[in-house]
């Protein structure tokens, strides 16, 4: 008498989504390099934050993050990975070491890039993160990194007196001596918001002619 052939049983990986699993681990990864780029800067105190403290808290939390969603993609199924999915990781790895060598002074081997602050490494890092989407535009990228970034420099350099490097030393002798760093910030983040308005009312006066010329051809 002939059994039926069965199947042999299937095999199931420990990994039970491998999306959630490399999303964990990238995360960890991005916490563990901010972490290993402020090991020398003070952590300060509550009462007087250093500038560490506050990346370095933003790192653990991102690394919990990464941790819960590591446990996640172990213990519950979910979607596997694909090809498509790695250009976002890569780009943010791209534009987090973008920021790392342009806001402070950076020499490897022969290769030496001066500190040019945040004024240029924060709208640059913005910039390149935002093509981790494939959809991207880039003047509502330009937009965002232009208002962004004087926030940031209010927040950090104006607000918190964090001594986060801003612009370059040598942009402060554009502007009179009697100037404080404090009255060149403000006047730097005005400037970067002024053009980011610009640049949003030039675009939406650009897309109005265009729909106006197409209401006259007839067409809809």
């Amino acid at each position: 008498m002939s059994h039926p052939h069965t199947a042999p049983p299937e095999r199931r990986s420990w990994i039970r989504s491998s999306q959630n699993v490399a999303g964990g681990i990238f995360l960890m990864a991005v916490a563990a390099l901010a972490l290993y780029l402020t090991r020398e800067l003070p952590q300060g105190s509550l009462r007087s934050m250093g500038p560490a403290m506050l990346p370095d808290w933003l790192a653990y939390a991102v690394a919990a993050c990464g941790l819960a969603l590591l446990v996640s993609g172990l213990i519950k199924d979910g979607d596997a990975i694909e090809p498509s999915a790695l250009r976002g990781p890569v780009v943010v790895v791209l534009a987090i070491l973008a920021f790392a060598v342009t806001i402070r002074p950076f020499s490897l081997g022969p290769v030496s890039i001066p500190g040019l602050g945040m004024v240029v490494a924060g709208p640059l890092a913005i910039i390149i993160g935002g093509y981790a989407t494939a959809d991207v535009r880039f003047r509502p990228l330009v937009i965002l990194a232009l208002s962004l970034t004087p926030f940031c420099m209010l927040l950090f350099g104006d607000l918190l007196n964090l001594p986060i490097p801003v612009f370059p030393q040598s942009f402060a002798n554009l502007f009179p001596a009697s100037w404080s760093q404090k009255a060149i910030l403000r006047a730097t983040a005005a400037v970067l918001a002024l053009a980011a308005l610009v640049i949003f009312i030039t675009g939406r006066h650009r897309s109005s002619s265009r729909i106006d010329v197409v209401d006259e051809s007839g067409i809809r």
